[in-house]
């Protein structure tokens, strides 16, 4: 059999099959057969799995990367049109494409989808999602691909722009935001947005919290002087989620029209989605690691290090929200498992250091911290000890909410499964026996940021491998108790044939289109949809000074 790649004698894992003792073959950077005793010709490359599980690669749709504003703080209202360099990078706290797409490949993510975010300012979409572009072009180790931030649906916006991201851009997935001063709509607004994406067939995500009574809860805790980190959490109860997220799907039944709720942390919003899912609504459910291992007295520590925890919606106090959050992802309420990698350095006068900067002594003012935690290395890895070894979910419903549903939501068609015909995405992981478990710590990860808020958690598996259409591209290179810090990131080669990927609202279908092959200095970047396409070109990018000998991606390329 003529193949690039074997893995064998790995027990291969899908969202409705576990095969044990099986062999995969690869060609060409797509799974050609899964079998067993598959006979190949000399030379080809093989990986023994050692019996351990083999599962599709990681999928992250709610991922932030090289934004350049802060939401939450930010008073920024106009886009910086910055020809792809982020300006004054010396004070820039959060995380690049660069640095986030290794750490996911690390962590056994193979694609993400970030966002292209317009700001107040922005009468129309088209210099946003070009900035995006040229923000993300060659920067990129894993395949990605963006969703749209809405936050003015002017007329352009409404009768042109969103039409032609579809068509030209092949982007159909946009969000809203019902909270933040910098982004937030009117219920009139999200009506015109939910309206415009039904004509469009497209998904529109949700933020929802109740700005109003949020702004009325910190006005009053500040009259109180509670202002420390953790009345975030305060201010953000659960009661301002679940009315929010009633208040969306009300909107959207009206609309007739499909949304996605992003990482809902509450039960009470966890039982308003199901109530509408079991009414047949076209109503999806996302949650994050954060409210799944972690509460709220994560804000509580000592000084100002709760403020390493504040993201919105905020952690929650009590563990019934935690176990209601578990029951969602098994009995399907929750559709994916993303991450909401939305970070700010800990220790940097932008970064949470704002929070101490406007008053309040040294427990600061919680209504200036940046929101949102670092998580897309960990996300993966998390619910495979915490979901998969704790006997909470299935090894099934584990690959379900990391990767097949994600891939099926948002239409990234060939992704998702381990079968003839798919990318060759895969995670090959530790056999159980051999992995003997380690205390997590911020410098044995690949990220960007100064902390992580899983720090010293216990992790019992780690990827031992990430492939990416057929080529390994992490791999752990010694026998080491602490894998992490022995890992090796690989960017594509020189002369590679790249993709650009594409995803959409999954009633729509795609097509992938291949550009000529044996390319050496210049990739030609081709995004195409059944209404439209797009076509750019640039010259290929040199590898970071780690990554002397490689080059990166261009425009989600690994074959």
């Amino acid at each position: 059999m003529d193949l690039d790649l074997v893995i064998r004698n790995g027990c291969v894992v899908t969202a409705s099959d576990i095969w044990p003792s099986s062999e995969i073959g690869i060609k060409d950077g797509k799974i050609v057969v899964v079998g067993s005793n598959l006979a190949v010709k000399d030379g080809v490359e093989e990986i023994d799995a050692a019996g351990a599980f083999i599962t599709p690669g990681g999928i992250d749709t709610h991922v932030h990367l090289s934004q350049i504003y802060e939401a939450s703080v930010s008073n920024l209202n106009k886009t910086q049109l910055t020809n792809g360099v982020i300006p004054n990078l010396e004070n820039y706290t959060g995380e690049l494409y660069e640095t986030g797409t290794r750490s996911a490949i690390a962590g056994g993510t193979t694609t993400v989808i970030t966002f292209a975010s317009q700001m107040k300012g922005d009468d129309s979409l088209v210099p946003v999602i070009e900035q995006y572009h040229m923000l993300a072009d060659g920067n990129s180790y894993c395949d990605y691909a963006f969703h749209v931030i809405v936050s003015n649906p002017s007329e352009t916006v409404l009768k042109h722009d969103l039409q032609m991201m579809v068509e030209k851009y092949g982007i159909t997935s946009i969000k809203i935001y019902m909270t933040y001063k910098a982004l937030k709509l009117r219920d009139y607004e999200i009506l015109d947005v939910m309206h415009t994406a039904r004509k469009l067939g497209i998904v529109t995500m949700v933020h929802a919290e109740n700005a109003d009574v949020i702004d009325w809860m910190t006005e009053h805790l500040e009259q109180k002087g509670m202002t420390a980190p953790y009345h975030h959490g305060t201010s953000r109860p659960p009661i301002v989620e679940a009315e929010a997220t009633n208040r969306a799907i009300v909107l959207s039944e009206l609309m007739d029209t499909p949304i996605l709720l992003v990482h809902i942390s509450g039960g009470q919003a966890t039982r308003i989605i199901r109530e509408a899912q079991t009414r047949l609504l076209p109503v999806y459910g996302e949650t994050c690691p954060q409210y799944l291992f972690l509460l709220a007295d994560s804000m509580k520590k000592e000084g100002f290090e709760g403020a390493k925890a504040v993201c919105s919606p905020p952690l929650r106090e009590d563990k019934a929200d935690q176990d209601a959050l578990w029951t969602g992802i098994n009995n399907g309420t929750f559709t994916t498992l993303s991450s909401d990698h939305a970070p700010s350095n800990y220790n940097h006068p932008k970064g949470k250091q704002l929070g101490l900067t406007h008053g309040g002594g040294p427990q600061g003012k919680f209504k200036h911290i940046p929101n949102g935690v670092p998580g897309v290395e960990t996300r993966v890895p998390l619910l495979f000890t915490g979901g998969i070894l704790s006997g909470r979910i299935s090894p099934r419903k584990f690959v379900e909410v990391t990767s097949s549903n994600p891939a099926k939501l948002y239409g990234l068609t060939n992704k998702g499964t381990i079968a003839p015909g798919f990318d060759a995405d895969l995670v090959i992981w530790y056999p159980q026996k051999d992995f003997k478990p380690f205390n997590l710590t911020n410098e044995m990860l690949n990220h960007a940021i100064d902390y992580t808020p899983y720090e010293g958690m216990e992790f019992k598996n780690w990827p031992r491998y990430t492939i990416i259409r057929g080529k390994v591209c992490s791999r752990d290179l010694q026998n080491s108790t602490s894998p992490l810090k022995s890992v090796t990131i690989y960017g594509i080669k020189s002369g590679s044939d790249p993709l650009f990927l594409l995803h959409g609202f999954p009633q729509t279908h795609h097509i992938w289109h291949k550009t000529a092959p044996q390319l050496s200095k210049t990739f030609t970047v081709i995004a195409v949809d059944l209404r439209g396409y797009g076509k750019s070109s640039k010259p290929a990018s040199t590898a970071s000074e780690n990554h002397k000998s490689y080059s990166k991606s261009v425009m989600a390329a690994y074959l």
